[in-house]
């Protein structure tokens, strides 16, 4: 990397305060969660991770030196699995950000919601009353597989599947659906998340550099004589 192109001390200086932050924030998270799965939680260890991930780079593109920060898999982040052999029952947890970037999309996709249903009502006016009437609407995948049409962004997202022996009484963990998840029970999880894209790209970046021919070994071959 140029000179040109490199991070300046401030920059790096600023990425490290910015972790200092992040560190905070996750503390007080974790100290005042509200379970196993607060969201609060996952929001403060995303924050981190980024905040981390941005120290590291300038880091070693300014100074070419390496911090032992590690953004932990979904196979790291999970216990071995400790639940039952041949379970015979399974819960879906799924959690997904979105990210309100077009409002107005979002409002008028909710009064033509309210127009269909022959209804009249200031739900549609605002932006809570109008997510409300969309997810009153659609099921969550369909939201998924159209959120660009409501005014939406995806954000990160995670599905885990946990399995037990029996399925819960009906209306057992109603009022804390997240609270009581066994991370031994995990059969399986999978996360989405923008930070795993970007090491994808830098991967991709890497092999491209790797495969590209050489310029200067190109110009050093000599040209093939037809009489050989």
């Amino acid at each position: 990397m140029s000179d040109a192109a490199q991070p300046t001390a401030a920059e790096v200086r600023a990425a490290a305060e910015a972790v200092k932050t992040a560190l905070d924030r996750h503390l007080a998270a974790v100290e005042s969660r509200s379970g196993d799965d607060d969201p609060a939680v996952y929001e403060a260890f995303n924050q981190l991770a980024a905040a981390a991930e941005t120290y590291d780079e300038l880091l070693y593109d300014r100074y070419d030196e390496v911090t032992p920060f590690e953004i932990p898999s979904a196979e790291e982040a999970l216990p071995p699995y400790g639940g039952p052999e041949e379970p015979s029952a399974l819960s879906v947890l799924i959690r997904r950000d979105y990210a309100v970037v077009e409002p107005q999309r979002l409002l008028a996709h909710a009064q033509r919601i309210e127009e269909a249903d022959d209804e009249s009502s200031e739900a549609s006016s605002t932006v809570h009353g109008a997510l409300g009437l969309l997810f009153g609407e659609y099921e969550p995948d369909e939201i998924a597989s159209r959120h660009k049409e409501f005014g939406l962004e995806e954000g990160d997202s995670t599905l885990w599947v946990t399995a037990s022996d029996e399925i819960p009484d009906p209306g057992e963990w109603l009022e804390a659906p997240f609270e009581q998840v066994d991370p031994e029970a995990v059969v399986c999880r999978f996360d989405v998340s923008a930070v795993f894209d970007e090491e994808d790209d830098e991967e991709d970046d890497d092999l491209e550099s790797a495969l590209s021919p050489d310029a200067d070994a190109d110009a050093d071959l000599e040209p093939l004589d037809a009489d050989r």
